[in-house]
């Protein structure tokens, strides 16, 4: 009696145990559908876009088109603080402003073609000035131009009216498909239970998704890291950009349409570059701690001043100067749970085509959102691998940049160049390839991995030793004009 009563007992117990278990297996699995459910985008969801540059743009734009492929309306709003529509600081974005002709295919590609008004000039070909002399060097395509633009309305003193700035062209596009912009500064992020809200001096809302495409804004950071605390930010360096203001008659007799690019064995400076847009030439700097001592050092250069009309004071032609930050290290964990930086905020292209890295970083996040959801998970396993492949590159890129500047210190290496250069652009049929490698250099129209490929190159690497030796012992080779 006594055993079957045991017996009896364990059953009871055992299916009493089983049932619990399976209830809260249940449960969990219910919990986590739940919780998949309240981290997807659906019909009605609402994004806040903080920042209405490149990035931010990109990101509205693609988001509504993915949305429209999986038959479901949501809203959009963009905070920006600035207006494109205003010459000077209150409307500049602080960029040197280049499209590469990569970057304007896959625009295309998406439907994002960039019209007359907004690009200032085509750049035909590029300009390469060294000590040893400056030479032309053509677009690899004949069909493809660069285009330069003013990411703001321009500098102050801008008058023209009938031209539209690259920043504000993107956020009309975006406007025209749906996107509310709202133009106030955001003041705090605050989590909540059903998502994040955003708060400005007048307005207050709840969203389901915040994106941050704050450029490299110091406070905007510490807003984004009271909801997404593991964010660490990029680290930067600080760049110059200045604009002379020389009218469309001396630009096309002095500038023509080509950018004009330095190899100068100047201290902090990897890359300096003059580029002719309508009346005004943008001068871009870029290295490391850039100071205004280290600005006049390289205006001055003799290689510099033989670009502007003799006894011109540029001092006086300058309406606009900045000393803008740029990334040279990407950002950790750009992502939580309802958050998403992108652009400079989280990844870009060391030196080169932030456009181009805000476009790949915008498109990802957008894709993950709209496809995968809006989780910490999501974003790690979908939006993430895209930032690596622009870091992994840019570590390429930093390679390239320290044997850049042993070239540029080094009178041999650049007389090497400098001959291999103007012997390719003579052949107009032969392979460029020293000359391909400095213009996708120069542009960022090619991965760093690529160039660093065509550098390694037999073909590339002998003739480059045999230009070296020529430079060294043979007259010096005249330039292209």
């Amino acid at each position: 009696m006594a055993v079957q009563s045991i017996n009896h007992f364990s059953s009871s117990t055992f299916l009493e145990s089983f049932s619990l278990t399976l209830v809260l297996i249940v449960k969990l699995n219910l919990a986590k559908v739940n919780k998949n459910k309240n981290f997807n985008i659906g019909n009605g969801s609402r994004i806040a876009v903080i920042g209405g540059g490149p990035a931010g743009s990109f990101f509205a734009y693609f988001a509504l088109g993915f949305a429209e492929q999986r038959g479901i309306n949501i809203h959009i709003d963009i905070y920006e603080a600035k207006n494109f529509h205003v010459a000077g600081p209150a409307g500049c974005n602080r960029c040197g402003g280049i499209v590469s002709e990569s970057l304007i295919q896959a625009l295309s590609s998406d439907g994002i073609v960039l019209p007359a008004n907004v690009v200032r000039r085509g750049i035909e070909s590029y300009k390469l000035h060294m000590e040893q002399g400056a030479t032309l060097i053509e677009t690899p395509l004949k069909d493809q131009k660069i285009a330069s633009m003013f990411r703001g309305f321009g500098p102050l003193g801008s008058e023209n009216i009938d031209s539209v700035s690259f920043d504000n062209y993107l956020l009309e596009l975006c406007q025209d498909k749906g996107v509310h912009t709202i133009y106030e500064k955001v003041s705090s992020l605050e989590r909540n239970e059903t998502g994040i809200t955003v708060q400005t001096k007048t307005n207050s809302a709840n969203y389901d998704l915040v994106v941050g495409s704050v450029g490299l804004n110091p406070r905007s950071f510490s807003l984004f890291k009271k909801v997404a605390p593991a964010f660490i930010p990029p680290e930067t360096t600080r760049t110059y950009i200045c604009e002379f203001k020389l009218g469309n008659e001396l630009i096309n007799q002095y500038f023509g349409n080509s950018m004009h690019v330095f190899l100068l064995n100047l201290k902090n400076i990897k890359f300096g570059a003059l580029i002719p847009k309508g009346q005004y030439v943008t001068l871009v700097l870029l290295g490391k701690q850039i100071t205004g001592e280290i600005v006049d050092s390289f205006l001055y250069s003799e290689a510099v001043q033989r670009c502007f009309p003799k006894g011109l004071d540029i001092d006086k032609i300058m309406p606009c100067q900045c000393f803008p930050g740029i990334n040279i290290k990407n950002a950790h964990y750009a992502y939580s749970d309802r958050v998403v930086l992108i652009g400079d905020s989280a990844s870009s292209k060391l030196y080169k085509n932030g456009i181009g890295a805000a476009y790949i970083t915008a498109k990802a996040a957008a894709k993950t959102a709209l496809f995968s959801g809006v989780s910490e998970s999501d974003f790690k396993r979908h939006y993430q691998p895209e930032c690596t492949r622009l870091n992994r590159d840019n570590a390429i890129g930093k390679f390239i940049f320290w044997v850049t500047t042993i070239i540029q210190r080094s009178s041999a290496l650049k007389k090497g160049i400098f001959r291999m250069v103007v012997n390719e652009q003579k052949k107009v049929n032969d392979k460029r390839r020293m000359s391909s490698v400095l213009w996708d250099t120069f542009t960022g129209s090619a991965p760093y991995t690529d160039i660093l490929r065509r550098v390694l190159h037999p073909a590339t690497v002998m003739l480059l030793l045999a230009n070296t030796v020529n430079g060294i012992f043979k007259k010096p080779e005249k330039g292209t004009e």
